[in-house]
């Protein structure tokens, strides 16, 4: 089975959480995928999820990697950082306006998880491209969440 794995090194700047957005976005038209299939969508906000946490967390640059795997399998996202802290969801009060990411993740997300990496860690996700977890879209979870 053949995997297109590509990386963003992502410097520790919260204005990169957008670039890394918008390189997940041409990764997609570059693989001839639908931007605005639901696995898509699911994948941006994932992305910029993952990289939200990893560059404010730390403070320091991160490197965001997406592995294609042929035909219709998960897409898997990869994101290290310079931080061996367990990432660790926290369910946010209604009126918060941070603190859903890793929520967020394991809503949208087949599986994820992490395990370190070298003197920091690697949280990783799997993304079913059939549609997403449980069925739900995005812009499903949003309203209902």
């Amino acid at each position: 089975m053949q995997v297109l794995q590509v990386q963003l090194a992502v410097a520790a700047d919260p204005a990169e959480v957008g670039r890394a957005r918008q390189w997940v976005r041409a990764r997609l038209l570059a693989v001839g995928a639908d931007p605005r299939a639901g696995y898509a969508e699911t994948l941006v906000l994932v992305v910029s999820e993952l990289v939200t946490n990893a560059v404010v967390h730390t403070g320091r640059p991160a490197v965001l990697r997406l592995l294609w795997p042929e035909g219709d399998r998960a897409v898997r996202v990869e994101v290290t950082d310079a931080s061996g802290a367990a990432p660790l969801p926290r369910h946010a009060s209604g009126d918060a306006t941070n603190g859903r990411g890793l929520e967020l993740v394991d809503l949208l997300c087949e599986r994820w998880g992490w395990y370190p990496h070298g003197s920091g860690k690697l949280v990783w996700c799997e993304i079913d491209r059939i549609g997403v977890a449980g069925g739900a879209s995005v812009a499903e979870f949003l309203t209902v969440h």
